[in-house]
């Protein structure tokens, strides 16, 4: 017997492939009658180094650093604007399916192996980038370890490739 889904977890790295995951998010919640538990980790600054032990530019440490210093209740803010903004796109009271928010300082395929166990959510939906051939053979790392360890169901959305009627300029 299938189990009945109950409760999603929507993982997002906050891109606009992860916002068009959430779509796919709203329609299960919709069709199964189930609620919807976002997730975005954010992942602790470590020092970074190349191969020859130099360090790796410092663009890179400082976009880390913003994301690691973003105000918690700012990134819940946006994904709570990006939930009304989805209802405007599609027509749905989104906000009635989201039942936590939750922004955790971790490494992203612990924090939603953790979350989807402590929530008790029966699937997992996330976006990849899908950034080429040879970058994990269009999966990206985070959604990759997913399909490899998790004993539930995830559903991995690719960006589409045709255009959508979906504005990604209000999202």
């Amino acid at each position: 017997m299938v189990p009945q889904i109950k409760k999603i977890l929507y993982a997002t790295d906050l891109s606009k492939n992860s916002y068009y995951a959430f779509f796919y998010a709203i329609d299960m919640a919709k069709r199964y009658d189930a609620k919807i538990v976002i997730l975005h980790a954010v992942e602790p600054f470590r020092h970074m180094y190349d191969e020859s032990g130099i360090g790796i530019e410092e663009r890179v440490k400082k976009s880390k650093q913003r994301e690691q210093e973003m105000n918690i209740e700012e990134i819940k803010k946006r994904l709570q604007e990006v939930c009304k903004r989805t209802e405007a796109q599609i027509g749905t009271a989104c906000l009635n399916l989201v039942s936590k928010i939750h922004v955790p300082l971790g490494y992203p395929v612990e924090e939603i192996l953790k979350t989807a166990d402590d929530e008790g959510c029966e699937a997992i939906v996330l976006g990849t980038h899908g950034k080429g051939f040879l970058k994990q053979t269009f999966l990206g790392s985070v959604a990759g370890s997913l399909l490899q360890r998790s004993r539930k169901p995830v559903f991995v959305i690719p960006l589409p490739s045709e255009k959508t009627n979906i504005d990604w300029d209000k999202i």
